[in-house]
Formats: C-alpha cells, structure tokens, sequence
C-alpha cells in the first residue's frame, strides 16, 4: 500500500505519545532515549519484522568531529577546524547554520549517549577524514566505532536485530570491529593471534552454537543498535515492529500523528510534539531509483536495507514538503555474488596493489584507491554512450589474487582457485584467463584498451607514481594500502598471469536526497516555511553532508546528532 497524506483530522486516537518515530535505525532510537529522557514519552514504529534498519547492517561508525575520544587520547581537534573542513567539502550546498549546528551538538550527544545510553565507542585513530589534506582535515580520530557488544544483554530482542551485512563477518559468521579488520588485512603484529582469539570466541560460545551460526559478540553496526536498543530496553520505550506508516494526520495545519497499519489492523497514534521520519531513503525502490538517480542504476546494486523504499519522503511529499538531493547516494562501487541477498561494497579490494578500473573501453578514469563515494561519481561522470563506465570492471592479475582478500573471496594463498564455491564457478562470477586479450573477451570489453591500460599502470607502479589519477598520494588512500610494497603502497604492476576481472556497479550504502529540513530537522516546504509538527533526520532528509562524504561515519553520525537535536529542542525545558 502506498503511504500518503491526509489533511483531515482523524476521528479518534487508539494511542497517544509526546513523539512518534518511524523507523528503528541509529538515529531514530538516538531522538527516542533523548525525548525520553527529557521527559517525553515515545514509540518507535517499524515496519518489517526487524529492528535497526540500514544502521544494523553497516560499519556502525559515526563521524563525530572534536569528540570526547579523540581529545581523551592526546588528538587536537577543534570546532573552528571541523567547520573549516565541511564548509570547504560541501562547497556551499549546505546551509551554513546546520554545518555549525552539527559540528556543535554532534560531540554533545556522543558524551550524552556514552554516560546515559549505553554507548561503548573507541577512537578511530589511524581512519583518516577522507579528504585529509583539506582545509581543517584530520589524519584520524574523527571517526569512532562501537566496541564489542554481547547480544545476551538483549535477551529475545537479539532474534529480531536485523543481520549485519555478510561481508562484513569472517567466514559468513564471526564478527570483528573496523580496527580489528585492519590489523589483520595489514599483517599488523599480533594478527595470528587476533585470529585466534576471534575464532575460538565464536566456537567456544557452545550454547549458541547449537541454536544458531549467529555470532553474539557484535560489532560495527549490529553493536550500535544493539547498545542503544539497550538503552531502550532500559527506560521501557517500546518499539512496534510490522507497523507501516500509511498516512500523516494534519490538524489545523500541523502534524500531529499518523495512520498505522499493524498485521493487518488499523491504528492511529497520536503526536503531541510531533512525528519524525526516520525510516531511510529509496534505494530498494527500483521506480524511485530510476526516477531520481542517474541512469543506468539498479536496486540490486544497493547494499542497504532491502526495506528501504522512499514511503516517508513520498509522505512528506504529499503534505507539500520540498527535497534535495534527489540525484545523490552515499555511492560506493559493489559487486553482486550469485547467492548473496544483497550487494557486497568494494572498500579494501578497490586501493590495494595490482589492480585497476576500467570502463567498457579498457581504460581507466578514476583513482581506485580513492573514497568509495568518489569512485562512483567518477563512473557516472564519466559514463557515455561511446565510453560506457556503468557497470566498470576490475582487473587484478595472480600476485593480487594470491595476497589480497576480494569480493567473497579470501586470498588465493588461503582459498586457490580450485577450492572456491562451484556456484560461484558456475556463474562465472569471477572471469579468468591466461591473457589480457582473453580476459577482455570474458568480460566483453576492448582489449587494445585494457593493455594500454595495464601497461601504463605497470609503468606508473615502477615509479612508484600515477600521473593521470594521482592513486597513493592522499593518506586516505594509504589506509587501504599495502605497506609493504614500495616506493607507493598502492600501486603494483598487473604482469603475473592468469589474469582475473569483476563486473563493477555503481551502487551505495544509501540513497542521500530527501525532505528539506532546518538546523532543527523541521521539514521545510519549497518557499523555506515549516510544516510544523513535522521532523526528519537521517536518509529520510537530505543530506546534512550535501553531495560530499566527510568520513567514515559521515551518515549515522549526522542522523543521531539531529535526532538529539530535535529531542532536545522539543521535549521538556
């Protein structure tokens, strides 16, 4: 059923809160203990069967500038700087107030949740800003991530945590933090026994071995959610789960509730202070995808919540509500395994050694070592008829395969070729051949190109150098690099046959337009006016970040600092 709204009042009420929240991610439950706390009562609604939305399924980072952390642990960081860097990365597509709103109140509500709401968070010292040769950029610190959460302080309510996304487990099953993931990429000292510990958590956990594959010691973003769901857990803020939003309530010109449907029964809840929209953008939603975003694009290639698909901005909408952004995702580029529910993001494959992108034409057009969001405005920017760039494709030769994990793969000197899943072989996921020439014709794109391309990156490895693209020069794109290849940790030559390759899609973690909001998160008409009653934070509003991506962190960081925001501002005194 298609979510609208109604401009008439609703006869009667079967339940009453101070704020209603649709949607149960990071930010939604961020406004819910906040308003609590203040005072308010509130209730969360979401409309699967499955709490936490596209936050449980992420990296679970939060970009949180001047933070509690990062000063804790000696990391000079100031309000002055991190306004700097926004203001310089948005360009000006983000109004000035609420670039100085969130670099005020985002280190407020990470304090606040830490001591009141269960947050466990730990510094992400060495995780660059993405642009950290930027005015007011930083080497690391401004990201933090959760600490391991145990699932058994959640009781039943661990069964309806929505999954993490699969690759972001070892072996499909055990979990491990973004550090923890670096350390054993890199071969860190220390790594074979982070290995070890890692595992025999998982398999010496026995009582829920024999339940489920499951892994109750939770990180990134299933941990999040998992704490502040906790912290709802707590103060008794309920959360209804198969309850779809269907249509705003207006009375007298304000909001103030909404239409429910619950297993199939009608409900009407009430909002006193008002409703928030926190349910996530459109990116499960093909017709909507095609409409706004550049084309060719695919709901397949998102690595978001599937139920992610645009009902709360089509509400606002109705009521008249103006958007921004509309054309934007926090891209990343993905690959799509025969199997698997959803996309796999390539965020390490893309910036090690000895591999490149290329477009149908064999040649390369962008940096690959670059943020993830970049990657994929390059290949629509660059997308033509004559030099089609979506879908791209990746290259890698036999030493990259040997070392490097890739896609659902380990590295070849862990999992060859021959031990790798037969419906992957089947489906001719990953293309093979003794040649360039013969790798071209797998992939069907031209070969002349794709050598001309290899050797020039060959060439460029050489010198440690890449004149067109510049791959290796930021510091971001060393993070993902490999250290111990000179004179550039992100540059190898692609000369050791059989050669691989990879069909490549534009995909996201999210969609980025939405409703137009304030410095409050009150939604805005076009002509700048409040729909009073009315709030939206997260994918639900466009973006706090404009069209940029500050860091690792850059979209839950701003969903919950708005929703504390807008809970402080509108419950209690």
């Amino acid at each position: 059923m298609q979510a609208l709204a109604l401009s008439t009042p609703s006869a009667s009420w079967d339940h009453a809160v101070d704020l209603l929240i649709v949607g149960s991610g990071a930010g939604a439950m961020a406004a819910a203990i906040c308003a609590h706390d203040r005072g308010g009562t509130t209730l969360l609604i979401e409309k699967t069967h499955l709490y936490g939305g596209s936050s449980a399924m992420s990296g679970g980072s939060l970009w949180i500038p001047n933070n509690h952390l990062m000063t804790a642990a000696g990391v000079q960081d100031s309000a002055e700087d991190a306004l700097t860097y926004l203001k310089h990365i948005t360009r000006g597509a983000v109004a000035e107030d609420k670039l100085v709103r969130y670099v005020e109140a985002s280190p407020k509500m990470l304090r606040y949740l830490s001591e009141r709401g269960r947050l466990r968070m730990q510094s992400m010292l060495t995780y660059t800003d993405y642009y950290p040769e930027a005015p007011g950029g930083k080497p690391g610190g401004r990201s933090v991530e959760p600490e391991h959460f145990d699932a058994r302080e959640l009781g039943d309510d661990f069964a309806r945590l929505r999954e993490p996304a699969l690759q972001e487990l070892v072996m499909g099953r055990m979990s491990m933090t973004a550090t923890e993931a670096h350390h054993l990429l890199a071969r860190h000292p220390g790594w074979i026994g982070l290995t070890t510990k890692i595992m025999a958590r998982y398999w010496l956990d026995v009582a829920q071995r024999r339940k489920s594959k499951r892994d109750r010691c939770l990180s990134l973003g299933n941990a999040l959610v998992g704490m502040l769901r906790r912290a709802m857990l707590d103060r008794q803020i309920p959360l209804w789960l198969e309850t779809a939003a269907r249509e705003l309530v207006v009375e007298d010109g304000r909001v103030v509730g909404l239409v429910a449907e619950q297993r199939g029964r009608t409900l009407r809840v009430r909002a006193e202070k008002g409703v928030v929209l926190a349910a996530g953008g459109f990116e499960s939603n093909d017709a909507m995808r095609k409409r706004y975003l550049p084309n060719p694009t695919e709901a397949s290639w998102t690595t978001a919540n599937p139920a992610n698909t645009g009902e709360a901005i089509e509400m606002g909408l109705a009521l008249g509500a103006g958007v921004d952004l509309m054309d934007d995702a926090w891209w990343g580029p993905t690959t799509i395994v025969p199997g698997e529910s959803r996309a796999r993001m390539l965020v390490i494959e893309k910036g090690l050694p000895g591999s490149i992108f290329v477009n149908k034409r064999g040649e390369r057009f962008v940096n690959e070592a670059s943020p993830y969001n970049d990657i994929c405005k390059a290949m629509y920017a660059r997308h033509t008829p004559e030099s089609p760039c979506v879908p791209a494709y990746m290259v890698f030769d036999a030493s990259y395969r040997k070392k490097y994990p890739c896609g659902p793969f380990f590295p070849g000197s862990q999992q060859p070729d021959w031990a790798l899943p037969r419906q992957l072989k089947e489906a001719r996921y990953l293309k093979k051949a003794d040649t360039l020439d013969g790798l071209a014709a797998e992939l069907g794109i031209d070969a002349a190109g794709l050598k001309a391309s290899v050797a020039r990156m060959n060439e460029s490895a050489r010198n440690g150098r890449d004149p067109d693209f510049h791959r290796g020069e930021s510091l971001f794109d060393r993070y993902y690099g490999d250290d111990k290849v000179r004179p550039n940790p992100c540059l190898a030559p692609l000369e050791t046959a059989p050669y691989y390759g990879l069909v490549v899609y534009a995909g996201d973690l999210g969609t980025k337009g939405g409703l137009t909001v304030d410095a409050s998160a009150r939604v805005l008409r076009p002509d700048g006016s409040v729909i009073a009653g009315l709030f939206a934070i997260g994918n639900c509003s466009a973006s706090a970040m404009g069209r940029t991506y500050p860091g690792a962190g850059g979209t839950m960081g701003p969903a919950m600092t708005f929703g504390y925001v807008l809970a402080c501002e509108n419950i209690g005194t």
